[in-house]
């Protein structure tokens, strides 16, 4: 197990497997979620030297008693203090959901570090139903009192966008991202993360985000789209491609928000991403 202090004093949790002398890739997970977002693509993964990082806040890393910490500038900072801990001048970014934002945030901010970066599943326009679906979840606990009786929940949730995927999964899902306890099940992240969001919400509009997505300008970069996703559309998918087209991009049947990163086509994208470099 290993931990690094950043600046403002917070302990995080990251892990590296793989090659040592292989291609930097590290490894940003959703909103909610922490290292463990990447145990499917992990075994796929064996020939970069890959890290996997818990955000402040989430899985193993500290909590922060200010919550207006949990945003997306200071989480891309803890990226560049994680490699400046392990003397990695250059990495490539593989961000999910909330961790592509981060990517992307880096991508303005410290181009210099990075070799590419890999999006899965976010863009710069966030529909407001996926917005809305996420804050009806984001720092609250499952009504679920078990592993069983959530996976049966989550299951039928996501039936309608993941047609394809084993009821087995979604038990493996549960076990991952929630404790078992005498209560019910706990969260593994601060739920303040919630009150993060509607602080920062209460600020005004989204500002315009394609500014920030052209600075992937002249990096190798990809998306990874569920097609029955509800964060990215079609739309802008489509429209991410026409203003980067040299981005790779692909879009996944029977996936909604997010793939999994274990699909054939989601490892074609990220290995031949990877291998241009």
């Amino acid at each position: 197990m290993s931990f690094f202090t950043t600046s403002d004093g917070l302990s995080l949790f990251y892990e590296e497997s793989g090659t040592p002398t292989g291609t930097p890739l590290i490894c940003l997970a959703g909103l909610t979620r922490d290292s463990r977002d990447f145990r499917y693509f992990t075994p796929h993964a064996q020939h970069y030297r890959l890290i996997t990082l818990d955000a402040r806040g989430r899985g193993q890393s500290e909590h922060d008693t200010d919550f207006s910490t949990y945003n997306v500038p200071r989480e891309a900072q803890d990226v560049l203090e994680l490699m400046d801990h392990l003397s990695l001048p250059k990495a490539a970014i593989l961000g999910t959901s909330r961790g592509g934002m981060v990517a992307m945030m880096l991508a303005a901010t410290a181009k210099e570090r990075l070799t590419a970066v890999i999006l899965n599943d976010v863009g710069p326009v966030i529909p407001a139903d996926g917005i809305d679906r996420i804050m009806q979840y984001v720092g609250r606990r499952p009504a679920a009192k078990t592993y069983a009786q959530a996976a049966d929940t989550l299951a039928a949730l996501m039936a309608p966008a993941f047609g394809d995927v084993p009821a087995q999964r979604w038990h493996e899902e549960v076990e991952t991202f929630y404790d078992a306890s005498d209560d019910g099940l706990q969260l593994r992240y601060d739920p303040r993360i919630r009150d993060a969001l509607l602080a920062q919400a209460e600020t005004g509009p989204v500002p315009d985000l394609w500014p920030l997505f052209m600075t992937l300008e002249d990096l190798p970069c990809g998306v990874i789209r569920g097609a029955n996703s509800d964060v990215l559309s079609h739309e802008t998918y489509q429209e991410m491609q026409e203003r980067l087209p040299k981005m790779q991009a692909v879009e996944l049947a029977n996936r909604g928000h997010v793939p999994f990163l274990d699909e054939p086509q989601s490892l074609s994208l990220i290995h031949s991403v990877l291998e241009s470099l």
